[in-house]
Parts: structure tokens; sequence; C-alpha cells
């Protein structure tokens, strides 16, 4: 239950990013109205995210003296984009945790997770002195870990981070890391120990959750100058949605069922990379942009999956299942040379419809705890 408790936060998280295959399973709520005729899709930077780029770029490593060497002006820079991996065939994912959290969608999710959840935020927020609602920034899913930026300055967290007889030591210009150890006892008397995920806390506001103390110390680097000159898998210019990050054709393929395991096949034969973009400000759209080197092989999948969409949308019209076939109302395939773009949207007031049965709930717990009040 304790250890429940306290990764409340990035569970919460996490569940945002998993909205639209929820709304698909939920099958809860009112009876659907019809959708709307047009969806916004994430296509490029807005003028709002450009400034929350611009205003990101507070970070300027530490440069290296090099004597009587002119030095060109080093160029403040977005930390968490410093942090991710570098190189082709990556996966970085983004979620705007924060922006997510104060849109409709997030104000929705989180009445829900107030309702259900409550008690046990709360007590996070004791233990650790941190506020997933309001402290969290920003959460991001590597191949390798998990990166969180926001504010994480409290004592009781670095406390936290320490118990279980954590090892911790500085590292680096600005970090510190904790290796935590995780002691059982056995049945013939014995104690089995083991290493828990390894965590690095850098400038009290980011924090590295690793399989490896030196796939953590690896971030860190990145983020202070000291990794490879390639370019991050998420260049300035893409981080636009409240959503957004590339997929490796690897870890797309085991995304897909098992019923589907020839498109996936094809997709990682075709694909050099798939680039995902969500808008969660109003209604859910996402974008995901497919390249490959080969234009008529990119192509030809892109004829394909439209097709698949259109028969998935028939179909799910003649069976009666209106969740999907709205969602499908809006999947689309726009091919362009040696790319093509699909697009899938859930539309906001369908989304509301799905939530409903979450304020219903509450207001009947709430009509019964009433009932049971003595009267004054």
């Amino acid at each position: 239950m304790q250890q429940r408790r306290r990764g409340l936060w990035l569970v919460f998280a996490v569940v945002l990013f998993g909205l639209a295959a929820w709304l698909m399973l939920s099958g809860q709520g009112e009876e659907e109205t019809p959708p709307p005729t047009k969806v916004a899709f994430p296509n490029r930077l807005r003028p709002a995210e450009r400034e929350r780029m611009e205003k990101r770029r507070t970070y300027v490593a530490p440069v290296v003296d090099a004597g009587t060497v002119a030095q060109q002006p080093v160029r403040p820079r977005d930390p968490v984009l410093a942090a991710l991996p570098r190189g082709t065939g990556k996966t970085a994912m983004v979620i705007e945790a924060n922006a997510i959290r104060h849109s409709p969608i997030g104000e929705m999710l989180v009445e829900c997770l107030m309702n259900r959840e409550g008690a046990d935020l709360e007590r996070f927020k004791q233990e650790t002195g941190v506020d997933p609602l309001q402290d969290l920034d920003r959460l991001v899913i590597t191949d390798d870990g998990v990166i969180l930026s926001g504010n994480f300055g409290d004592e009781r967290l670095k406390n936290l981070l320490n118990s279980r007889g954590s090892t911790n030591y500085d590292y680096g210009d600005d970090a510190r890391l904790f290796e935590p150890q995780y002691a059982r006892n056995l049945p013939d008397g014995g104690v089995a120990r083991r290493n828990g995920p390894q965590v690095g806390l850098w400038s009290n506001q980011m924090l590295v959750f690793g399989r490896s103390a030196d796939g953590v110390k690896e971030v860190i680097d990145r983020v202070e100058g000291r990794g490879p000159d390639e370019p991050p898998v998420i260049s300035e210019s893409s981080t636009y949605g409240e959503m957004y990050g590339v997929l490796s054709v690897e870890q797309l393929k085991k995304l897909f069922p098992e019923d589907q395991q020839e498109l996936a096949s094809r997709l990682a034969e075709v694909a050099q990379n798939v680039e995902l973009h969500v808008d969660a400000s109003s209604d859910f759209a996402m974008t995901a942009q497919v390249k490959g080197a080969d234009e008529a092989k990119v192509t030809d999948l892109g004829k394909s999956l439209g097709g698949a969409l259109s028969l998935a949308r028939m179909k799910a019209q003649a069976e009666g299942e209106k969740e999907l076939a709205q969602l499908l109302d809006f999947a689309k395939v726009n091919p362009d040379g040696s790319e093509f773009k699909l697009e899938l949207a859930v539309p906001l007031e369908v989304i509301k419809q799905q939530l409903a049965f979450c304020r219903e709930k509450q207001s009947a717990q709430d009509a019964k705890q009433q009932e049971a009040s003595p009267t004054p």
C-alpha cells in the first residue's frame, strides 16, 4: 500500500497518456451526440507553444577554459530536451503534464482522480512535499527510463530517496544520484538484497529514473554538455501539442495486437521512425507522421492503412460500436511522398459523455452520505 501511494503521481501522469485508449475501452457514459464537423490537428508550433519553448531555454552548460582560443557565446538550452537520447532508432515521448492538467480534458480527469484517490494524493503530498497537480511540469518516457521535470526541492522528497539504505553521492555539476537497495528476509534466516530503480536529481528540477546508475549518469551528462554532439531526438520545432515525440519502429511493433503483426512488420520494414503529436487543449487530436527512405513502399503502406481504416469504420457502424465508429470518423491518412500522416481524434463532447459516469457516481455517493448523516 505504501509503495502504491508513493507512485501515485507517476501513475497520474502516465494515465493521461493512455486517455484515448481508455475512452475506447470504457463503454460508459450517456448516449453520444453527433460529433462536431471539424477538429484542429496539431501540425506546427502555435504562438503560445513558441513562447513556452523560448522560456524553457534556462540552462547554460559550463564551458571548459580553452586558454587563448576565442569562445563562441553559449546559447541557453532547455535542459529537458538536452536530456533526451541522441541518434536514430530511439524512443522519447514527452507528456506536458501541467498543460494537460489545466486543459478541459485534464480538469475532468483530475475531478475523477480526486473523487477516487484524493486521500492518497493528499497523503503523498505530506510525505514527499510534492504536489503532482502543481509541481509536475513534464514527463518523458524513453527506452531506458523516465524523466520528470518540475519542482522537486522539498527536503521530504530527498529524505524519501535516502531511505531503504540507499547510497547517494554528488555527480557532475549539479546532480545527486541515489542508488536504493531493498532487503527481504529469507525463510532460512538469511537476507536477500537487490538494487531498486536508480534515481538522479538534477538542480532540484529534474528527476531521472533508470535501470542502471550508468544510464542515469548518461542523462545527466547530456544535460550538462558532456554528451555526444548529435542533436536530441526531439527538436525545439517539434515541441508542439500536449504530447509529442518519436517512437522507434521496434517499440511501435510492441503496441500492435497479435492479429495485426503482419501490418506491424510492414511498418517496421518501411518506416525509419514515427513522430507523434497530440493536441489535448480542447478535443483529443493526434497526428502520427511516418517517414521512410523508399517513397514507393511508404506510399503503398499509406494506401493500405487508409483502406484498413475505411473498412474498420464501416464494420464499427454496422456492428453498433458507437465509440469506435466516432473515433474512426476522424481517422484519415494523408500521403506526401516519402512520408504519410495518420490523423485520429476524439471530440471533447464525446470525452465529456464518457467521463459523465464519474460525476454521476460521485453524486450518488454524496447523496448516500447525506441520507446517512444525522439530521441536526
